[in-house]
């Protein structure tokens, strides 16, 4: 057969990744904060988005300029220089797509909200009460009243700080110590090395800085160093500029002078306290166990990490993006949470006018894009909306004994289920679930919460899900009396009664996950509070 150039004609399917499905896919998977962040970005860059308002009217004609003047209160539409600036901007209450629409600048007969009668004027007290018009012959007004009102309530002399310029504010750690530096250390020498130091101090107010690191950056002998840290540990907070745990409790003890010999020893052996191997410490500090129970309880006292007692917390809000309510006739209704929810309009006035007037190429391009990008756009948004609410409202139809009952009636479920039951990809779910979050009658969870594992039930009955396990197991640990503590030997045994077929590495993991210790150091943990 001869190799000779020649055109076919075919015809094929095939899948293509374009930007429009590009950015639907990463909407997906956004929470709705990052949505509102993305849909600004989008406002700042596309001329033809703008914020819905919900209590605006729609206005998505193509002109209406009439409108907005009949309800301006005028018919007539000056435009440009002819109108005054202040008049324009005193127009008619513009908002959602009407905004844009008025390039016009609509006049108004409408008044300003500022009354210039009761407007202060730069002159004195004496001028004011020598004003028989403007204060209808009172007499004049009260000095302290004048200050009162004047100046924002700085007064006459203007060195004096203002009302918010005196409020207070929470000392941070560094400022704490530099006020302590600057009245215990004299030297300049030494009170440049404690600067340095507390600039090493982390959040938690451990040194992070070792003594020969800070020397050779400073160009001292160690020995200075160590001796400006000696004197920066008896700072307030106790604790402060320790570098390891034991030391900052060693800190804490010496200001209420309590580290004898016995809980020296306590503090080198530390490890023996996490393990609950109160024995061994027992033998270690030389005393017996009663003791060891009253340093426990002293130890358990101190502050581990003095310094957060100066930061401040931030509060980190969890936003829901779906919301469950029981519905009064039966079932549950689920709704997403407008509140978070973007709302995005396309101004098709702005649009058609700036058609209208665009004359090159370049211009008529960028409109023509712009308006196919905002399209786009709510098309996606109303998209991912929908999906939320289809996977939601699965997930809860699926997971309604949890809602009732609790989570040992949680089922085991996967995305496969899920995604069978509603037609959509595996992948499709798996990105509304992500980062999203249901507001329920039990608490708000993440919607991955409701996906997992299946534990094998005995004698052929029903899996059961792996987190009502680890509740079960977390339960039964709580219930467990001191004389009878439940090893996972135990545990199994007892989980293989109630029908629920599980190995005992399963329980261990589960128990470690729960950070719950083994039932060694449960029992020495429970034999010293009842000794104590």
């Amino acid at each position: 057969m001869a190799l000779v150039p020649r055109l076919d004609l075919r015809q094929s399917q095939s899948l293509v990744m374009t930007p429009q499905l590009q950015q639907a896919i990463k909407l997906l998977q956004l929470s709705n904060l990052d949505l509102q962040a993305f849909v600004d970005q989008e406002i700042e860059r596309n001329p033809l988005l703008e914020r819905g308002d919900p209590e605006a009217p729609a206005g998505n004609g193509l002109d209406n300029r009439a409108a907005l003047a009949e309800r301006a209160g005028s018919t007539d539409t000056p435009t440009g220089a002819d109108t005054p600036a202040a008049e324009r901007l005193a127009g008619s209450d513009v908002t959602g797509t009407d905004r844009l629409a008025s390039s016009d600048h609509v006049a108004t007969d409408q008044p300003l909200d500022t009354d210039y009668q009761n407007v202060w004027s730069d002159a004195g007290p004496a001028d004011i009460a020598g004003d028989e018009a403007g204060l209808g012959g009172a007499g004049g007004l009260d000095q302290s009243a004048w200050q009162s009102v004047g100046n924002g309530g700085r007064g006459f002399d203007d060195d004096l700080p203002s009302a918010l310029e005196t409020l207070s504010q929470a000392s941070s750690l560094r400022d704490h110590l530099l006020e302590q530096v600057a009245v215990e250390i004299a030297s300049p020498a030494e009170r440049l090395i404690a600067a340095y130091l507390v600039d090493s101090l982390d959040a938690s107010g451990y040194l992070a800085s070792t003594v020969e690191a800070a020397a050779e950056h400073l160009g001292c002998p160690a020995d200075a160093v160590q001796d400006v840290v000696g004197r920066l540990q008896r700072f307030d907070p106790p604790g402060v500029f320790a570098r390891s745990l034991a030391e900052c409790l060693a800190l804490q003890l010496r200001e209420r002078d309590r580290l004898d010999p016995a809980m020296r020893a306590f503090l080198d052996n530390l490890d023996l306290l996490a393990s609950r191997n109160y024995q061994a410490l027992s033998k270690r500090c030389g005393v017996d166990l009663d003791d060891i129970a009253d340093m426990v309880a002293e130890i358990r006292a101190l502050n581990p990490k003095p310094g957060l007692d100066f930061e401040t917390p931030v509060a980190q809000t969890l936003v829901p993006d779906v919301l469950l309510r029981a519905n009064p006739a039966g079932g549950w209704i689920v709704e997403l949470n407008s509140e978070t929810l973007p709302k995005v309009l396309i101004n098709q006035s702005y649009y058609a006018e700036i058609s209208a007037i665009a004359t090159r190429k370049q211009d008529k391009e960028f409109i023509g894009e712009a308006f196919q990008s905002a399209n786009w756009l709510v098309k996606s948004l109303h998209q991912r909306a929908t999906t939320i609410i289809k996977v939601a409202g699965e997930i809860v139809r699926q997971q309604d004994a949890f809602f009732v009952h609790g989570v040992s009636h949680l089922r085991p479920l996967i995305l496969r289920d899920v995604a069978e039951a509603i037609g959509m990809h595996e992948s499709t779910v798996s990105r509304v679930t992500s980062n999203k979050y249901i507001a329920t009658p039990r608490g708000v969870f993440e919607l991955k919460y409701f996906f997992t594992a299946a534990v094998g039930g005995t004698n052929g009955q029903d899996a059961h899900s792996a987190e009502a396990v680890r509740f079960r197991i977390k339960a039964m640990i709580d219930a467990e009396a001191p004389a009878a503590v439940l090893s996972d030997d135990a545990i199994v045994a007892q989980l293989k009664r109630e029908g629920v077929d599980i190995a005992r590495r399963t329980v261990a993991k589960y128990r470690e996950g729960m950070r719950i210790p083994s039932s060694v150091q449960r029992r020495r943990e429970k034999a010293m509070r009842s000794a104590g």
